[in-house]
């Protein structure tokens, strides 16, 4: 299987030269994505780390969605957060609220000094389609 590269109208805005996503052999990967807005991607950023990670794990749930995926078919995520010693602990309540405590994605989560567009949280992920998994 080649891999293909998805960009959807209905995505994010990309905010950098990327595809939402690229498919190959059962496995999905997901640009990181923004705190921002589809359907008014000029608009301000939500406010605190709360509602940006709900926006981010929204758009990652769009994109999964366009690709007849959710979020139960993340295996892994990778966090990056600007504010890490403040926002770690509501960003890490968020988060978990998306999937259920016996399927949480490995997961690796970075403090980093800045983020595209100002934002406080970023977040990618890898994606495994359900006729590739092994049990």
């Amino acid at each position: 299987m080649s891999a293909k590269f998805h960009l959807f109208g209905t995505g994010p805005r990309p905010v950098a030269p990327f595809s939402h996503a690229v498919e190959d052999d059962g496995w999905v990967i997901l640009t990181g994505q923004m705190p921002t807005d589809p359907d008014a991607p000029d608009a301000p950023l939500p406010q605190g780390v709360e509602a940006q990670t709900r926006r981010v794990m929204d758009n990652l749930a769009l994109i999964l969605g366009e690709l007849g995926l959710d979020l139960s078919h993340v295996v892994q995520c990778r966090c990056f957060l600007t504010a890490f010693e403040r926002d770690y602990a509501v960003f890490n309540d968020t988060y978990k609220s998306y999937f259920p405590a016996d399927r949480l994605p490995a997961r690796t989560t970075v403090g980093v000094t800045a983020l595209a567009v100002g934002a406080l949280v970023e977040i990618d992920c890898v994606a495994r389609r359900p006729d590739q998994e092994a049990l």
